[in-house]
């Protein structure tokens, strides 16, 4: 095993001259800051930690060694942002009390990741995982160290910061692989962009350590940065669902980097003008199938986006199936000159043809009508045939009220009226309620009203100090609140009953909570005396 206090902490490789390593410039006197594992720490008795790498919404990324198997390795600590901390010196991570229950969810959704990646390490385009373990109240994965550079410097070196198809097809089509394990495995990246898809020494490109998909919305309790151009509309409007499109998206809009050479506009700004230009000096060196199926995967509302990667797949490598289709949907302008005289000659054949069929249609209707083979002055009326259709279940599924109106074929069937209502088991946004049971079978039109979620209803905790406990009580529980009360001493310069001047109540006066909470009191108690002693004179 080679001797650590000679190795760089960042890059592990021998220091040479003194404690700045002349590989990479690193500092190793300067330590991690108190709120990391300090360098040097051994984590399950064989991963020596380095420096700090990075810091995203859910882990802080470090450099590590693997004193077993002699090599660099790196290693993602569960550590999500802003809702937990570590005590200086100290090794175990510390919730926030208010977060402990979303805490635990994010939590395991880390170790399913993880633990899915380390079962996908034969696929081209996922980073190696070889080790995920529990430890100081936190969760760790072990990452194979791999020297790489991220798309978006590999573009710039590139002329005009862009790549033919021919190149970029033999980059991108391996990720769809993995991509598709981890949506059939129910993951979303969710992060994907230029920065995060890297390109490895061994010439495959591969997804950098990403975080959970609670992270990857601003929504979040977790800090998300959303990367602009690369994140999905889903990911700055929860009416929205994310799921495997929100994927297709992003990777679409790499492919679009790729090709074109600057970055596509935001999400937010496309929903105003949803328009993709690409110029045609750069339009005429990309097949067509392939602008279609970045349209189809950069559609801005992710109902009418291409759904899955095999889809996706199919349209990029121009499959039969796609081909065979009569209109593909597309919201790129592709400015390129045509055969002006080819196209009139066409568009003249068209015409001609046009007006001797309606000549012949209008012909016959003459003849029919004036022979006397029709009488027609008879009129046939059928009486209306209502369809009935099947009432799917809106509840449960995580339907919003943007997923219902954006189904056409629902809003044929049905008529839907919306309210909204709070709810403490249903996230914000989601509906949680419906007048019609599903599976069962309504006429066409039939209304059906679907109660939205509010969330859950919160309030801010009054101030109540030197009320009396009754007073206290009446008002906290008018707003919904639970209400105990402990007694407190009195040194007779309080009136008893009465709650606390100073942190009178938990949670204190000004947070806001749930309604439905248990608020607790301090409550002065009676004045103690103290009897004089009889046996003194």
């Amino acid at each position: 095993m080679r001797d650590i206090d000679n190795l760089c902490l960042n890059c592990f490789k021998e220091l040479t001259e003194g404690a700045v390593c002349a590989e990479c410039g690193f500092d190793n006197d300067e330590p991690n800051d108190s709120m990391y594992l300090a360098r040097k720490t051994v984590l399950a008795d064989k991963y020596i930690i380095g420096a700090v790498i990075s810091h995203e919404s859910d882990a802080v990324t470090y450099s590590a060694y693997d004193i077993q198997l002699d090599r660099a390795i790196t290693v993602r600590e569960f550590y999500p942002k802003g809702i937990a901390n570590r005590l200086e010196g100290a090794t175990d991570i510390r919730i926030r009390q208010k977060y402990t229950d979303a805490c635990e969810k994010y939590k395991n959704s880390f170790v399913k990741l993880w633990t899915t990646m380390a079962k996908m390490h034969s696929l081209s385009a996922s980073v190696p995982v070889y080790d995920v373990f529990e430890g100081n109240n936190t969760v760790y994965a072990v990452i194979e160290h791999m020297e790489c550079i991220s798309l978006h410097d590999y573009l710039l070196r590139n002329e005009n910061n862009n790549i033919a198809w021919d190149n970029a097809r033999l980059m991108f089509m391996p990720v769809l692989t993995t991509l598709e394990a981890l949506h059939n495995n129910g993951i979303i990246h969710g992060s994907i962009s230029p920065d995060s898809l890297v390109l490895c020494r061994d010439g495959k490109v591969r997804l950098s350590p990403f975080c959970i998909q609670e992270a990857c919305d601003v929504t979040s309790a977790l800090e998300f940065a959303p990367q602009e151009g690369y994140a999905a509309l889903e990911q700055y409007d929860n009416h929205h669902k994310i799921g495997p499109a929100t994927d297709i998206y992003a990777f679409s809009a790499c492919i679009y980097r790729s090709l074109v050479g600057t970055n596509p506009p935001s999400a937010e700004e496309r929903e105003t003008n949803d328009k993709i230009m690409i110029p045609n000096s750069i339009a005429e060196t990309i097949p067509m199938h392939v602008i279609k199926a970045i349209g189809g995967g950069m559609q801005i509302y992710p109902e009418k986006r291409t759904k899955n990667i095999s889809d996706f797949r199919e349209r990029l490598d121009a499959a039969p199936s796609v081909q065979a289709q009569a209109a593909v949907s597309t919201d790129y302008t592709k400015h390129q000159e045509y055969d002006d005289q080819q196209n009139k000659k066409s568009r003249a054949i068209i015409i001609v043809l046009v007006i001797l069929i309606m000549a012949a249609i209008g012909a016959g209707i003459w003849l029919v009508q004036f022979s006397g083979l029709i009488d027609t002055q008879q009129t046939t009326t059928t009486a209306p045939v209502l369809k009935s259709y099947e009432v799917p279940n809106f509840v449960g599924t995580g339907y919003t009220k943007s997923d219902i109106e954006n189904n056409g074929a629902w809003n044929q069937q049905f008529t839907f009226t919306f309210n909204s209502d709070y709810s403490t088991d249903v996230e914000e946004g989601v509906i949680f309620k419906q007048s019609v049971a599903a599976g069962e079978t309504v006429e066409a039109g039939t209304e059906i009203v679907l109660t939205v979620s509010k969330g859950i209803q919160t309030v801010e905790v009054p101030d109540v100090s030197n009320k009396t406990l009754e007073e206290a009580t009446q008002e906290l529980e008018a707003l919904g609140f639970k209400v105990s009360s402990v007694e407190v001493y009195n040194d007779g310069g309080h009136s008893p009953n009465t709650i606390k001047s100073t942190y009178g109540s938990a949670p204190a006066a000004g947070e806001v909570v749930a309604v439905g909470e248990e608020v607790i009191l301090q409550v002065y108690g009676e004045v103690q005396t103290t009897q004089p002693d009889d046996s003194e004179d």
